[in-house]
């Protein structure tokens, strides 16, 4: 049996739907019956997308952003244990906190690296076409089961702080889905094509450092206004990467689009746009700034996108 892509959708969709039932029948929450619609048609996503019509999977984005738009999700009352009780348990385990996050990377890198050697009769384990999501996935699933070893609690507890994170994210969780969809969207619309028409209109693309920093800049600049770099990709990469940087100056599309994309996140650390990275961590620090993540980040994203421009020139023509 491969382990493919949707067995990821479906346990996504599993623990989105036990979020759902828990939060409908859990009355500390003031919006419970609303906030159960939300992550229910999320789950529903994971669950049935590939099976229900695109535009009704459109009409469930546009309902869960209303819900959202109004106020529609809330959060449920979750105490948490004592200081003491914290501290007690950080003592016990010590530097055994890390072991299971760091083995979620860990597993996706070994399984991208070693995904053709795993196979049964010749039947690969990994679905070839996802390796390395599906390797995140399996990842996932053993870090879980590594806490629940080091901690000696039971999965049922990793659903239950699953929730309370929830609860803490709100409405952000899906914005990485929801932006990457509206990159989509921009790039049907043909928004590519008029960033091309623009930048070689008004840009001399003819120097090649010129169309570099036009593709790695223009990467941050949209990724700031979109809050997330996947939905910046299709745009620059359709409107400046493929016809001119590939088609034009014959560059790597490998390096083009590793490095793109390492300029998207250099947006993604100065916009409120990706509230779920920028924002979110600002309130449950209970910051008195709620832009004081993104002002802490805006020198490193501004040297790594320099640093970009420079990597890009010199890695994709070779």
């Amino acid at each position: 049996m491969i382990l493919s892509i949707q067995h990821l959708y479906y346990l996504i969709g599993a623990v989105l739907v036990i979020t759902a039932v828990s939060t409908l029948t859990d009355r500390s929450n003031p919006k419970r019956v609303s906030s159960a619609l939300f992550w229910g048609l999320y789950a529903l996503v994971f669950l049935i997308g590939d099976l229900v019509p695109p535009m009704w999977v459109g009409v469930g984005a546009v309902v869960m952003a209303l819900i959202a738009g109004f106020g529609g999700v809330g959060a449920a009352s979750h105490p948490g244990r004592s200081a003491a009780e914290y501290a007690a348990s950080a003592k016990r385990l010590g530097n055994k906190l890390f072991a299971p996050a760091l083995a979620i990377p860990l597993v996706a890198m070994l399984g991208t690296l070693l995904a053709k050697h795993l196979s049964v009769g010749g039947v690969p384990l990994l679905d070839p076409k996802n390796t390395t999501l599906v390797s995140l996935g399996v990842g996932c699933v053993l870090s879980l089961a590594l806490v629940c070893w080091l901690t000696r609690e039971t999965p049922a507890q990793g659903l239950r702080e699953s929730r309370r994170l929830t609860d803490a994210l709100g409405w952000a969780l899906v914005l990485p889905q929801m932006l990457g969809m509206l990159g989509l969207v921009f790039s049907d619309a043909g928004v590519g094509k008029a960033v091309a028409h623009v930048t070689t209109t008004y840009i001399n693309m003819d120097i090649r450092f010129v169309a570099v920093a036009v593709y790695v800049v223009g990467m941050a600049l949209f990724t700031v206004v979109m809050g997330n770099g996947f939905a910046a990709f299709p745009v620059m990469t359709g409107g400046v990467g493929v016809p001119i940087l590939v088609g034009v100056y014959h560059g790597d599309p490998a390096v083009m689009a590793a490095v793109g994309m390492l300029s998207g996140y250099c947006g993604t650390l100065l916009t409120p746009m990706a509230a779920n990275f920028n924002i979110v961590p600002a309130a449950l620090l209970e910051l008195p700034d709620k832009n004081a993540v993104i002002r802490a980040q805006v020198p490193t994203a501004l040297i790594l996108l320099t640093a970009n421009v420079f990597l890009l020139y010199f890695l994709m023509f070779h």
